[in-house]
Parts: C-alpha cells; sequence; structure tokens
C-alpha cells in the first residue's frame, strides 16, 4: 500500500494535470510540473502528534513525500538540520532573534542533498536507469553519490570554473562527468543532447522533473515544527534557480492546508548576488519573469544562474508573502561569511553568506524590524570553498617563539 497522498502532477503555468505514475519532465507549455497531494488523505496519519515518534530525516513528512513504496526510500540520513541561533552575530546587526538553518551538516554538505534524496528515489521508482544533470557543482555532487547509493547510472556536465571538490565527489561516485568552458546553460545543451541518445535516461536539471523540488519543500517543513509549528516572521533564501525558495512557499501552503499553521506566512527573501542578481531586476521593474543576465559572475557560484526556468515561481512566492528580492556585492557576503565564523564558530558557503549580507542591507533599510523572527538559510559548508578565506600566516621553525 502506497504511503505516500500523491495525487498528480499539475503544470506551474496552465494547471493541466499529468500522470503522477509515469516518467515527467516538463509540461506541454515548457513549464515546471508541480506534485499535488491528497492533503485529507495525508492528514489520517500524517499529524504533528505522529511526528514525535518519527525518525529525525525529512522522510517523516513521507505522505506529503511522491515515493509511494518506502522500500523505494534511497537515503543517507538525510534532514533536520539544525535550527542555530545566532546571538552574537545578531546583535550586531541589529537582529536579536537572528535563527540559521544549517543545511552544510547534510549527507553531502549541501542542501542538495534533500532533491537529490527525493528525485533518485522517485526516478528508481518508476524504472529510470540513469539521470543526467548540468550543475553548477553542489547539485551534480549530491545527484552523483544517491544515484551511486540506488544503483543508477549519472551523466553530469559542470562549468569548469565549479567548486573543484565538486568534480571529486562526481567521480569518487562513479558519475560519467564532463567539464565545460562555459556557463550552466552551456552545460544544460550538452546534457540535453545526451539523454536524447540514451535511452532509459532522465535529465534531471532544476525544474525539469517534478521531485527535486519535494525534496527541497522539507526545509519549510522542518523550520514550522522547530519552531514549535510558529513561523518566523521573515526567511531569506539565496536563489539561483530558486527551487529551495519555492519548495518552501509550497510547504508553507501544504501546512496550511494540513492544518498546522495558520493564515500569516513569513516575509519570503530572494537573496542574489549583484554579479549575477536577474530575479532581483525583475522584482524591481515589476515583470512576472526575469532576462537573462549579462556576464554573469560572482563568488556566490552556486546562485549563478542567470535566467531560471521557474523565476516566475520565485516571484510569485516573494510577492504572494509581502517579500522582496535584494542583490549583495561580493564584498559584503566575503565580510559576512568571517564576521559569522568569528562571531559564532561556524564556516558557511558564501551562498549562505549572502543572505546575512542581505539581512543586515534589510535591517538597516527597516525591511526588518529589531523585534522580528528572522530565519536565513545556509545552503551548504564553508569547507567546499576554502578559496573564499585566504591564508596568509607566518612560518616559524622549529624552536621560533611566537612574539
Amino acid at each position: 500500500m502506497s504511503v505516500s497522498a500523491l495525487s498528480h502532477l499539475e503544470c506551474s503555468r496552465t494547471g493541466e494535470r499529468y500522470d503522477a505514475d509515469a516518467v515527467q519532465g516538463v509540461s506541454a507549455a515548457g513549464m515546471p510540473l508541480l506534485a499535488r497531494y491528497d492533503v485529507e488523505r495525508a492528514a489520517r496519519t500524517l499529524t504533528r502528534e505522529a511526528l514525535a515518534a518519527r525518525p529525525a530525516t525529512l522522510w517523516r513528512y513521507r505522505e506529503m513525500l511522491p515515493v509511494r513504496d518506502p522500500a523505494s526510500v534511497v537515503s543517507l540520513g538525510e534532514g533536520m538540520t539544525p535550527l542555530l541561533p545566532l546571538p552574537r552575530y545578531g546583535a550586531r546587526i541589529g537582529v536579536p532573534d537572528l535563527l540559521m538553518k544549517d543545511e552544510g551538516l547534510t549527507p553531502t554538505g549541501t542542501f542538495k542533498a534533500r532533491g537529490a534524496a527525493v528525485g533518485v528515489s522517485r526516478a528508481a521508482e518508476l524504472g529510470v536507469k540513469g539521470v543526467a544533470m548540468p550543475t553548477n557543482g553542489n547539485a551534480g555532487a549530491a545527484w552523483a553519490v544517491y544515484a551511486a547509493r540506488a544503483g543508477l547510472a549519472c551523466l553530469i556536465a559542470m562549468p569548469v570554473a565549479a567548486p573543484a571538490i565538486t568534480r571529486t565527489e562526481c567521480v569518487a561516485a562513479g558519475a560519467e562527468l564532463y567539464l565545460v568552458d562555459g556557463l550552466i546553460g552551456d552545460a544544460g545543451r550538452l546534457v540535453a543532447a545526451a539523454v536524447r541518445e540514451r535511452g532509459g535516461y532522465q535529465e534531471v536539471s532544476t525544474l525539469r522533473e517534478p521531485y527535486r523540488l519535494e525534496g527541497k519543500k522539507t526545509m519549510g517543513y522542518e523550520i514550522a515544527e522547530q519552531l514549535g509549528w510558529q513561523v518566523p516572521d521573515v526567511i531569506l533564501y539565496p536563489a539561483g534557480g530558486g527551487v529551495g525558495l519555492i519548495g518552501i512557499h509550497k510547504a508553507l501552503r501544504e501546512m496550511q492546508e494540513l492544518g498546522w499553521i495558520g493564515e500569516r506566512l513569513p516575509r519570503l527573501v530572494a537573496v542574489q548576488a549583484a554579479g549575477c542578481a536577474p530575479i532581483v531586476r525583475a522584482f524591481e521593474a515589476g515583470a512576472e519573469v526575469s532576462e537573462p543576465f549579462p556576464d554573469p559572475a560572482t563568488a556566490a557560484f552556486g546562485i549563478t544562474v542567470p535566467k531560471a526556468l521557474g523565476d516566475f515561481l520565485v516571484l510569485r512566492a516573494v510577492r504572494e508573502t509581502g517579500g522582496t528580492a535584494v542583490a549583495v556585492t561580493d564584498d559584503a557576503l566575503l565580510a559576512e561569511q568571517r564576521t559569522l565564523a568569528r562571531d559564532e564558530g561556524t564556516f558557511i558557503c558564501p551562498e549562505g553568506a549572502a543572505c546575512l549580507a542581505a539581512a543586515r542591507q534589510l535591517r538597516e533599510a527597516g525591511f526588518i524590524a529589531g523585534g522580528e523572527r528572522v530565519v536565513v538559510l545556509n545552503t551548504g559548508t564553508g569547507l567546499k570553498y576554502p578559496e573564499t578565506i585566504p591564508v596568509d600566516v607566518p612560518t616559524l621553525a622549529p624552536g621560533q617563539n611566537v612574539r
């Protein structure tokens, strides 16, 4: 018997329904497909009280996830990452009730493990033999690891500028890896052409299959659960493809349907780097979709996405919750990365540091009030980006004293 209350897939643009038990990509309109659930059925067994007895992984929300047979779950223990208070840093920027959801502690070191766990599990359950994707690094590493865990083939293409450690992770997991002298869009064209020539492979690039989003949305469920089923006032998220922010918004709406949270939603903030900020530009212009960002470049490589397929969903989530979109400079985000490590002892990724820079900026602008509860998402460990912290220290000879 299926534990999932998955009922169908729905085009995010037209609302057209699709069969959830067939391998699907995008809709006929070329838009992302969203998983929909029989919430009434899910609520019979998925209660806030029942969760207390379940393992502390993202699979605790199994009725609202797409994998039908528990035997199909491919897991490395992902989910239920800590929600850490940041008292010193929060006081520094004027937000004393500042919390950080730390995704750097997931099995692959970034939040990408969530989408890979659910996406690979569902792909394997539907009979897919291999997954293929372009990536800025961390998603490819995560999907390679989970594909290995599931016994699936994996084809990855990433820009040569992607973090070097992500190449190593792909190779270690046995993925077929190619480096592309270009951006993620160039890698995407390579992958799309390869999939057309291969039988049994599914392209799983951002929002071109429905289930990565379902793994990412569990961040939203966890934040509410960890706060005693209260929602914060503001959630800041680093948006490249924007799947995590879209997913958190989806989770909030689903929890409203389940009766777990009330009408008030947190203001969602899409954070981008000034060197690649198409969603910020679209938000400021009042546009429904973004335009490709010219000559993108930022130290926050994971959010270097010049044009996201789901940009309209990010903008919808931000606007529906009274949120905003903000860009921060590389100098600002790298400074916050170091300040947080010194204040709180946690070394976060540059994408997460962008959220801290944005929180400081929005507090100064008055968008965030001093008494509000604010959650920032750190999407990965800083250990994957050692080049962001220059190390220039003295070398001492044996017996030489420190002055």
